[in-house]
């Protein structure tokens, strides 16, 4: 709109003002934006964004009424947040009910999720935000008795288990609805390395159709607006960097209820440069999330995996996709390592869903692996997704090499992420970074470390550019 319109002087709108516009009895709250001057648009006008455009069904040249938003109370609780006071459960839910309809501004939201990090959330708030996100979105419920679900905290570069142990899982004839989510702080998260091999945005009539036929899915969260407040947060998580304690445990088992889940593999890694840092920390982590968990009659139970290097070889969606395959099709030259850690996941969640007894759900999920049935049921699990997809691959590649002849004592998966992620990173498919050795390995001068993938010239500049300032990203040992 422009500054000097009468509406905007009237109102007292100013440059980025919560606005209310209403066509009849549709209505969309805004951000405004203002104009100077006759050149974009009149006194009497005002633009849309596409999307406000479609919500509103309006046309050129239809007349809509802007006004100020209802007052939003649970801004009061934010602030008292802020100011070190602990909220109650109604109070969560007036701001998750708030945020879901699209009162929160970035600036809200960030100050909600900053006191949530500044004063971290006990118990009862974090049982209380659980709630408030399942109560906003939809619910899945199924016949089964015992509905199975995965979860990885995140922090670990590659850890792309989720696929395998779906197929795992399904193939012994578990019910496991696996929706995921888009990376938070990660080069890629489940959802976005999924898209490679096949379609996730399935809404809730597609996913249910998916898990009655094959027995599991591997889907993308907010497509089936399961928890949709999750996926609210975690788009200016991203943007801080940040995903604290007890905004991790709502988002983890807000999902898993909303899908119906019953039990629930929660995989904790832990390494100097992931998430968790420390054996204390993830201790008090698996404390707290069976604890909330059990608030709601989900039984969870929570593994402690080595977080000291990536996993597998790819960081991206692609270069991970191709590491799962690779183990599905029982590769020869498939990562190791991604194989133990998803049979490991897989034969907790038989052991806990019924299928094997104790001590016996790793041999299990091995033997799935090797005879074939896990990689048939995850075909047929892409197929009625949408249909199985080669993963991109990216048409420029450069090798960061070893600086002198050693062994490798030390990774960095922070900077590794990081260094995906400027290389374009989940955004372009193809793009991230390859691994060529790992912990304890002898090198020679002049080896290749890892490759850098990317899709564009410049992406590639911009990730060499940081490798070269980063400091020892893969430390070569005497």
């Amino acid at each position: 709109m422009r500054a000097d319109c009468h509406v905007c002087r009237a109102e007292g709108f100013a440059s980025r003002s919560q606005v209310l516009v209403a066509n009849g009895k549709r209505q969309v709250q805004a951000t405004l934006f203002q104009v100077d001057g006759e050149a974009m648009l009149g006194l009497d006008e005002i633009g849309l964004s596409e999307t406000a455009w479609d919500l509103l069904g309006v046309a050129e040249g239809d007349e809509v009424r802007v006004s100020h938003p209802p007052a939003m109370d649970s801004l009061a609780d934010v602030r008292r947040r802020i100011y070190g006071n602990r909220l109650d459960t109604s109070a969560f839910s007036e701001i998750v009910r708030d945020v879901v309809a699209g009162s929160y501004t970035d600036v809200h939201l960030a100050a909600f999720l900053t006191a949530s990090a500044a004063l971290p959330l006990d118990e009862e708030e974090t049982v209380s935000l659980t709630r408030a996100m399942v109560n906003v979105g939809d619910r899945l419920r199924w016949d089964a008795a015992i509905v199975v679900d995965k979860h990885c905290i995140g922090g670990l570069p590659g850890n792309r288990t989720t696929p395998i142990v779906v197929a795992i899982v399904a193939a012994n004839g578990l019910v496991m609805p696996k929706t995921s989510s888009r990376a938070i702080t990660s080069p890629a998260g489940t959802a976005d390395m999924m898209e490679t091999l096949a379609p996730v945005d399935l809404d809730i009539a597609t996913l249910r159709r998916v898990v009655e036929a094959e027995g599991g899915c591997i889907a993308w969260g907010g497509a089936v607006h399961l928890s949709p407040a999750d996926d609210i947060f975690v788009r200016v998580e991203r943007e801080l960097d940040i995903d604290t304690e007890g905004q991790l445990i709502a988002s983890v088992l807000s999902k898993k209820i909303a899908a119906g889940s019953t039990h629930v593999v929660i995989d904790i890694p832990v390494g100097a440069t992931a998430k968790v840092r420390g054996k204390d920390v993830a201790d008090r982590l698996a404390e707290r999330i069976t604890a909330v968990a059990a608030r709601f009659n989900l039984a969870a139970i929570c593994l402690q995996t080595d977080g000291s290097q990536p996993v597998g070889r790819g960081i991206g969606p692609a270069l991970e996709a191709f590491d799962v395959l690779a183990v599905l099709h029982n590769k020869s030259d498939a990562p190791d390592d991604l194989r133990q850690r998803a049979v490991t996941l897989a034969g907790a969640a038989l052991e806990i869903g019924g299928k094997a007894s104790k001590g016996s759900g790793v041999t299990l999920a091995l033997a799935t692996l090797s005879d074939g049935r896990a990689w048939k049921k995850f075909e047929a699990i892409c197929e009625a997704q949408g249909g199985l997809r080669t993963p991109p691959q990216a048409r420029h590649v450069y090798p960061l090499v070893a600086p002198r002849a050693g062994r490798i004592v030390y990774i960095d998966n922070r900077k590794l992420a990081r260094l995906a992620k400027l290389a374009g990173a989940p955004g372009a498919k193809a793009a991230g970074v390859f691994m060529e050795v790992r912990l304890g390995a002898e090198v020679d001068r002049g080896q290749p470390l890892f490759h850098v993938h990317a899709e564009t010239p410049g992406e590639l500049a911009y990730a060499l550019d940081y490798a070269a300032r980063a400091g020892d990203i893969l430390i070569v040992g005497s």
